[in-house]
């Protein structure tokens, strides 16, 4: 007997595969050249910023646990060594969704492991200071699921691209290629970053697009509970999902905790990481921008308002040249903090001033959608994790009820 539910999955998989290939070569099926409706396109649903580098794990396979935002037919992954030094060698890297509710945590739904590619090849060596992005995966994904993106390093290829605060457990099985496994079992110790995986593709219909969320701790949501998906990207996801899910864009996060504008610290400047943490994804049209807190309150301070203006000016030019819309938000307060003082609340007020008189296209005003109405250097005391910095999950809600949807879409 034939089974038509996994023939129509198969079919639809073959079609999209075929679907790609046709756009990507500008062929088009006989006869269909007056009718055929447009190719599906990559659109961006999940990142993470490489943030820095830690030791290697030779020899174990890490399962990264990654929360999408929108689903698609398709997946694929990209995978970085951009801030290594020596080649990283990865001999396996899968792709599942995880099981709700598994045992383990690690547990993959039965039958939705897929093996990864690269030109083909089931391995890759990444050269450093480079990425690499998988060929098509044939998993369809739904909106809104944990994926698994395991892989396998077999040596020691130096310090390790990572994403440090993931605010999310991760499984290591830290003998033997368990990279296969759908099972959990095998991978019995757990770190609370990302590592080598930055992005998670997915093939929805021509016109699908992402918006990038650009910042530091605030946007990587420092503050928020672990393993919630409560910084305020993902809350902003939430509020798009009453969108047709056609116009519904991905959401990807690209903050970095203790991220600069200006200067490199944590993480490369948002002046130096720009192209490739937003102008290589895929299909971003939009691009929201949180940054300076830690350039006011860093060593060295940094205390011109002019070169905050004129690194906006540049962030906005090289997006435009992409065709992204820019929307700037406003520095919100941290009065009570150590590194608070009344010069550097009047420079952020002046830095607001500047983001609010037209450098960007649009204003996410989070200042005024935090701030204590009775001392306006401060934070709401029911959005203050404690301290008087970051945001708990009510602070990150605010943040992202404080962004107007429609400008998203235009």
């Amino acid at each position: 007997m034939i089974n038509l539910a996994r023939s129509t999955v198969t079919l639809s998989r073959c079609l999209a595969v075929l679907a790609l290939t046709l756009v990507s070569t500008g062929a088009t099926l006989p006869g269909t050249a007056d009718r055929a409706e447009p190719a599906p396109q990559w659109a961006g649903t999940w990142e993470a910023a490489p943030s820095g580098t830690t030791s290697a794990l030779p020899g174990a396979s890490i399962r990264n646990v990654v929360h999408i935002s929108v689903g698609g037919t398709a997946t694929r992954v990209r995978l970085s060594n951009r801030l290594g030094s020596a080649p990283l060698r990865l001999d396996t890297v899968t792709v599942a969704l995880r099981l709700p509710g598994g045992p383990t945590g690690a547990d993959a739904v039965p039958g939705s492991l897929r093996a990864a590619t690269f030109d083909g090849a089931t391995s890759v060596t990444v050269p450093a200071g480079q990425d690499r992005v998988t060929d098509l995966v044939p998993l369809g994904v739904p909106a809104d699921s944990d994926l698994l993106v395991t892989v396998h390093t077999p040596a020691d290829s130096g310090p390790a691209t990572y994403h440090h605060t993931a605010l999310q457990t991760n499984y290591v099985a830290k003998e033997g290629n368990r990279a296969a496994d759908t099972g959990g079992a095998a991978y019995t110790s757990t770190v609370s970053s990302w590592y080598y995986v930055t992005g998670v593709d997915v093939l929805r219909p021509a016109g699908a697009t992402s918006l990038v969320a650009f910042g530091d701790s605030l946007t990587d949501g420092t503050g928020s509970s672990h393993g919630a998906n409560h910084r305020w990207p993902d809350l902003l996801s939430e509020r798009l999902r009453t969108l047709p899910a056609s116009r519904r864009p991905g959401v990807l996060n690209a903050g970095i905790a203790g991220n600069r504008l200006l200067l490199d610290g944590a993480g490369p400047s948002a002046l130096a990481r720009l192209d490739a943490d937003v102008v290589s994804r895929a299909a971003v049209r939009t691009l929201i921008v949180l940054e300076g807190v830690n350039d006011l309150k860093g060593k060295p301070p940094q205390t011109d308002p002019g070169a905050y203006a004129s690194a906006y000016r540049r962030i906005v030019a090289r997006a435009h040249a992409q065709g992204i819309r820019v929307i700037g938000a406003t520095l919100t307060p941290f009065a009570g903090h150590p590194s608070w003082s009344p010069a550097r609340e009047e420079l952020r007020r002046e830095i607001n001033t500047l983001i609010r008189s037209g450098l960007f296209d649009g204003v996410a005003d989070f200042d005024a959608a935090v701030r204590d109405p009775a001392r306006p250097e401060r934070i709401r005391p029911a959005y203050d994790p404690g301290d008087h910095l970051h945001f708990n999950d009510a602070g990150m809600g605010a943040l992202a009820a404080a962004i107007d949807p429609t400008s998203l879409l235009r």
